[in-house]
């Protein structure tokens, strides 16, 4: 004999499909909600930070922040109760970042004069990865979460390659160039040679002799092989990938269900099949 769900129950189970539905109706228009709301609380962290637009409509942009707040507070609350393990979520990393951009407008009784926790509210853009995490998306995304994976120690590797390179160059541009050029020690000429190899250039220090120019001109170069081979080894990573079908099936399409089994054919979950989910 089926228990008759309680009132409660059945809300937690609507709150679910709504929060947590990409396929419903009411899951989509939430997730449209969402992001719209999103989109705005950071348009006005970056209005208050303009002085002659702050001075003029601070009271109004207050009111849109503390509006925008409940909102998300509510929000927060449902998505605890909506689930059935509430400190997954919330000691999540999507969670941490929810209850984070919360806090600066709460604290505001406290620190009213701080603009320090106005840039936390700012976090809430980090939610739009998960707002715009729809099913169509979901199978390029775990090929690209592989393939960077698979190619961590070959960057690791370059990054510390890279790291050495700019302590070595930067002491020998340390001891050619003079001291009143702004080379004024080995950390600054570090600094000037990252800036010079990443192809960034402030030009606030330059070589003035012409051995220093050489060596600039030297990593001018070098700078642009050095932008080009991360992504390299993360396209080759891809390429050899989907060569030996390596990769697992994307998300399924009809109930956006991840982490097949390789030679799975159907979704585990519903059933749908997975061929034409990658």
């Amino acid at each position: 004999m089926k228990t008759k769900k309680s009132k409660y129950d059945l809300f937690k189970q609507r709150v679910n499909i709504i929060i947590h539905g990409v396929n419903t109706p009411a899951g989509k228009l939430f997730d449209v909600l969402l992001l719209i709301v999103i989109l705005l609380s950071v348009f006005v962290v970056m209005l208050e930070s303009v002085d002659t637009f702050d001075n003029r409509y601070h009271n109004f942009l207050v009111t849109c922040e503390w509006i925008i707040t409940i909102f998300f507070t509510v929000e927060y609350i449902l998505r605890i109760i909506s689930t059935n393990k509430p400190w997954k979520y919330i000691l999540s990393f999507y969670g941490i970042i929810d209850l984070i951009s919360l806090l600066p407008m709460y604290l505001s009784f406290f620190l009213p004069s701080s603009r320090t926790l106005s840039v936390v509210r700012a976090l809430r853009l980090l939610r739009l990865f998960r707002v715009l995490n729809l099913v169509q998306f979901s199978g390029q995304a775990s090929q690209l979460r592989l393939a960077i994976n698979a190619s961590r120690t070959k960057i690791i590797v370059f990054i510390y390659f890279v790291f050495v390179i700019s302590i070595l160059l930067g002491a020998v541009m340390y001891v050619v160039e003079p001291r009143d050029s702004g080379f004024t020690s080995i950390p600054t000429s570090i600094y000037w040679c990252i800036v010079t190899l990443t192809t960034v250039g402030y030009g606030d220090i330059a070589p003035v002799t012409a051995l220093g120019k050489i060596i600039a001109s030297f990593i001018m170069i070098l700078g642009y092989g050095i932008i080009a081979v991360p992504t390299g080894i993360v396209t080759a990573e891809l390429a050899t990938n989907n060569n030996n079908k390596k990769l697992l099936p994307g998300a399924c399409k009809k109930c956006g269900t991840m982490d097949h089994r390789t030679t799975a054919e159907f979704c585990y979950s519903c059933g749908n099949s997975l061929e034409d989910s990658v």
